[in-house]
């Protein structure tokens, strides 16, 4: 499983290149309706807790090669037996300022224990969780992962009801439990294992 995210993602760093047009975007789901969409900024279901700014649709959308690069790796996940799911994809400026006002809000915990339990939110800018520019706004950049084939099944968010961690058992039963949590390669105060 490591060894096919590996490949996955060095096929994507090597076929996306970090440039986009105003007129160069395309929908995901329109190169290639296969691969799955989580695209909880749209929703109050996410780590700030309100539909961010910016998201007026839960869409995914890419410069056409890096929507093309994901449509290659997604032909050879699926002779393997699974299939990439998206969870954000262009992140228009908006949004990255409205994650700034949230970071910078220490008191607005509301939706710790389920999206960042082992999180310091002090330490979002100085971790790289946080920044004030994203590489998702030249809409090459996504957040992805891979699921064994035929997904399980996810419960659907019910507001109101109380959160639970995002690593108890069966929380996210599409998504693979044993990869480590940090998922930003450049993050300096994060292991060798999790920048790999």
């Amino acid at each position: 499983m490591r060894a096919l995210l590996l490949s996955v993602l060095l096929t994507l760093s090597i076929t996306a290149p970090a440039q986009a047009s105003s007129t160069g975007f395309v929908n995901l789901r329109d190169v290639d309706p296969t691969i799955r969409h989580d695209i909880r900024y749209f929703s109050a279901h996410n780590f700030v807790g309100e539909p961010v700014d910016g998201y007026r649709e839960p869409l995914c959308l890419l410069t056409k090669p890096a929507a093309k690069a994901l449509r290659r790796v997604q032909r050879e996940v699926l002779r393997r037996g699974y299939t990439l799911k998206v969870y954000d994809c262009y992140r228009p400026q908006r949004a990255v300022d409205h994650f700034v006002r949230w970071a910078k809000d220490l008191a607005d915990e509301r939706m710790k224990i389920e999206f960042y339990p082992r999180v310091d939110k002090t330490r979002l800018f100085e971790d790289g969780y946080i920044a004030e520019k994203s590489g998702h706004s030249r809409g090459s950049t996504l957040d992805v992962t891979i699921v064994r084939l035929p997904p399980e099944p996810q419960r659907p968010f019910v507001p109101g009801e109380p959160l639970v961690n995002c690593f108890a058992p069966g929380q996210f039963p599409d998504t693979p439990s044993t990869w480590p949590p940090a998922t930003t390669a450049s993050t300096p105060s994060r292991t060798p294992t999790t920048r790999a």
